[in-house]
């Protein structure tokens, strides 16, 4: 089975992201992929829907809230309806410019398709002159800019043109200070090599291998697939040694004395169980940053392989 390939659009209100994503568009329109958008707007109206409809592309929209929170149920259905219906090979998902990056992929990996995607890359489009004057901003907005660049994997900084050489070098050097494992570009009206984008590292994986702590992003995800009930003590035990570098944990767990499974969610070294009433996929869906997954999925290989014995 091929994954869907899934790039986020992420950047804050008139940073460049629509005007990105119709660049994007009309290239996957060229090399004929089948292609799906999702768009988020904190209004009940969606302002740049047309971009999409213009390229003759699925298109759901998500209105009235932020798929971070309020909208979250929404969102899965969504995604759900795209993959069974739609089937694309490519999925765009803009985001609002409230979002924060980690509350967007932790309500975009539902255990009950995790499996199927290919998280390409969080693609942060920053206005140039907003981040010079960034100061001026309340300081909620301030560290939202900061969050929003902290974990992009491409940045893409516009209005290069409306900013001074000297302004140009010192907005690289404080982006690539806050990130430096992304790749940061100054342009106009978000002009950018899509090919060069193509080569975003994937950030998600089943299966790790040991070389794919080394080229990670600073944000992963990982999906592990349970094969039967585990112990409840020995994951309560699991979860206390887990590193403070997770941020999410969600997902599906049966355990040894329960025949049906339970909803499991893990925030902020907090975690919470709701039993369910019929079987679901077995799967745990985690979120991070410089984590070696491989010794994550060994844990867990190892409780399940304990409960059997």
């Amino acid at each position: 089975m091929v994954n869907t390939e899934v790039y986020i659009l992420s950047g804050f209100l008139g940073s460049g992201k629509t005007t990105l994503l119709k660049r994007l568009l009309e290239n996957e329109r060229v090399a004929g992929r089948k292609t799906a958008v999702m768009m988020n707007e904190l209004g009940k109206v969606s302002i740049d829907s047309e971009v999409a409809r213009e390229e003759d592309v699925a298109l759901k929209e998500l209105l009235g809230g932020c798929i971070c929170c309020s909208l979250q149920d929404k969102l899965e259905a969504q995604l759900q309806g795209l993959l069974l219906n739609e089937k694309p090979e490519v999925i765009y998902i803009e985001t609002t410019g409230a979002a924060h990056p980690v509350e967007v992929l932790d309500a975009i990996l539902s255990p009950l398709f995790a499996d199927q995607f290919t998280i390409k890359g969080i693609v942060t489009t920053v206005d140039g002159l907003r981040w010079r004057d960034r100061k001026a901003l309340s300081p909620q907005l301030q560290q939202l800019l900061l969050e929003q660049v902290r974990h992009a994997d491409f940045i893409l900084i516009n209005k290069m043109e409306e900013l001074s050489e000297s302004e140009q070098s010192q907005i690289i050097f404080e982006l690539q200070g806050i990130n430096p494992k992304a790749r940061c570009l100054l342009t106009n009206y978000s002009q950018v090599s899509i090919a060069e984008l193509r080569k975003l590292t994937l950030s998600f994986a089943k299966q790790t291998s040991p070389d794919f702590t080394k080229q990670a992003l600073n944000l992963t995800t990982f999906v592990y697939q349970f094969n039967g009930p585990i112990s409840h003590s020995g994951f309560e035990d699991f979860l206390k040694e887990l590193p403070e570098t997770i941020y999410r944990v969600k997902g599906y767990i049966k355990f040894d004395y329960s025949p049906k499974p339970y909803l499991f969610q893990y925030s902020y070294g907090m975690p919470f169980y709701l039993k369910e009433e019929m079987n679901l996929p077995l799967n745990l869906v985690f979120i991070g940053e410089r984590l070696k997954w491989s010794e994550i999925a060994e844990k867990l290989k190892n409780l399940e392989l304990e409960f059997k014995n």
